[in-house]
């Protein structure tokens, strides 16, 4: 019924990091956003679906 909590990521030493793989991690991050943000708009969108058929 509830969610679990995720468990936080393991902090990265940005310092051991290349350019490129500090790039690459710039994109993936990026990428993680846009994917939050779109499950975001979608369950914003199903929550207010829900509360117009109560209200």
């Amino acid at each position: 019924m509830f969610e679990e909590e995720p468990e936080p990521a393991p902090r990265v030493d940005l310092e051991r990091l290349s350019v490129d793989e500090l790039e690459q991690r710039i994109l993936d991050l990026k990428a993680d956003i846009a994917a939050c943000e779109q499950e975001l708009s979608r369950k914003t969108a199903h929550k207010s679906a829900a509360d117009s058929l109560f209200n």
